[in-house]
């Protein structure tokens, strides 16, 4: 047998072995039908579509907040992680778009601001249900995962979108001083 075939096997084996117990893990979409189609149309434009990822973490929070204190709620802990599972897959995408934008030379001093005063908050609100003293120790082991993991990718954040909004902001002065230059040398 030709040992490039081998090789071949040997490689999509391995792959599968490798990738096989993730194929299942498929995360569901933490979008609404009416969120991706806002997303979709503000593409091009950060202004819009930065704040709206802030927008729609937020409601995830909001709602946890409502579903716990609702004595009526069934499989409280499930629903929690569920909650911050979509919270954290939506910052992870305003993270993503950040860096998009920053890439692509956009000027997003102004939902930076936005972000960062989300951040504040989200950062309080995540700290307020780790920190909870009414909450069942094994309610909390259901989520705990899932709401560390959001309280280190907001607290690594943070510090980020600080960073580049003082980028943007030297970018902007320096992009001030060549366009008043360009102007002082037509005249």
């Amino acid at each position: 047998m030709n040992t490039h075939w081998v090789r071949l096997g040997a490689v999509a084996g391995l792959l599968l072995m490798v990738a096989g117990p993730g194929l299942g893990q498929r995360h569901r979409d933490p979008f609404t039908r009416p969120e991706i189609d806002q997303i979709r149309d503000t593409s091009w434009e950060p202004d819009l579509r930065l704040p709206l990822y802030v927008k729609f973490a937020r409601a995830r929070l909001v709602g946890m907040e409502q579903m716990r204190s609702d004595p009526k709620t069934k499989d409280r802990a499930q629903q929690t992680h569920d909650y911050l599972d979509d919270f954290l897959l939506i910052y992870d995408e305003l993270n993503d778009n950040i860096d998009t934008y920053v890439d692509r030379k956009n000027d997003i001093r102004k939902p930076l601001k936005v972000i960062i005063d989300a951040d504040t908050e989200f950062e309080a609100k995540l700290r307020a249900l780790r920190d909870a003293a009414d909450v069942p120790p094994e309610e909390a082991k259901q989520y705990e995962f899932v709401l560390s993991n959001a309280l280190d990718t907001v607290d690594n954040s943070a510090p980020e979108h600080r960073k580049t909004l003082a980028d943007q902001v030297e970018i902007a002065k320096h992009r001030k001083k060549s366009n008043s230059a360009q102007a002082g040398s037509r005249e």
